[in-house]
């Protein structure tokens, strides 16, 4: 009997389909909604890199720097360095995207300085998630075509689990860091009226991208699991 997927078509890939739609419907969101607000200067004028800054001191959070990373959409927050790190575009940019995504990420020191919980899982999973995201595949492989070692399929599947509970983690993360954004740019001024309305979009459409990615994550570790129980 040949293994699922090799020559004959494998039913278990119907799972998949619902999760593929959702993501490319979230790239196409994020990207649709960065590039628009991306081109709308917001009235105070200030870049993303200010208000990184400003809201990081006035958290407290003086010795965080603010480097700039290299290509789009590159922003994040760097738990083990405690650096921020935004894009060209969003660092120098002073649009609503520019000090959307600068203050989302700003989001991320706060919760880090804070110890915020489900943060603070992610760190601890994330070295296991990333090494399981990576190795699970070859075990997978490994068990399927030679069945008598079909156990190390079960090693590959525990793997994959780690790295979709590592995006299971990441939600209320970031759900988490655009709430706070989104409070910390009212509250100071930096978007006003109908801006405010064009950095939800911002942030909501970028949140959407992680749901696609424990979607996916999701119904493949359920898709393993058929195929698992199918050899048996």
């Amino acid at each position: 009997m040949y293994p699922y997927g090799f020559y004959r078509f494998d039913p278990t890939m119907i799972i998949l389909i619902p999760a593929i739609v959702l993501t490319l419907y979230a790239q196409s969101k994020v990207k649709s909604n960065f590039n628009k607000y991306l081109r709308v200067p917001t009235r105070r004028g200030y870049t993303g890199a200010q208000v990184a800054r400003y809201l990081l001191d006035q958290n407290g959070l003086h010795q965080i720097p603010i480097e700039v990373a290299s290509g789009q959409l590159s922003d994040h927050y760097d738990p083990t360095k405690r650096v921020l790190r935004l894009s060209r575009e969003v660092h120098q940019g002073n649009s609503i995207a520019s000090v959307s995504v600068a203050a989302h990420e700003v989001g991320h020191a706060i919760q880090h300085a804070n110890g915020y919980a489900p943060l603070s899982i992610r760190n601890i999973v994330f070295p296991v998630a990333r090494f399981g995201s990576s190795a699970a595949w070859i075990f997978i492989m490994v068990g399927l075509l030679i069945p008598s070692l079909g156990g190390l399929m079960n090693i590959g599947i525990l793997l994959f689990g780690a790295a979709v509970l590592f995006q299971v983690v990441t939600l209320p993360v970031e759900f988490n860091a655009s709430s706070r954004a989104l409070k910390l740019l009212d509250a100071n001024g930096f978007v006003m009226g109908e801006e405010s309305k064009g950095a939800q979009k911002v942030l909501r459409a970028a949140a959407l991208t992680y749901v696609a990615a424990m979607a996916s994550g999701v119904a493949q570790l359920i898709r393993l699991i058929l195929i698992r129980n199918s050899r048996d």
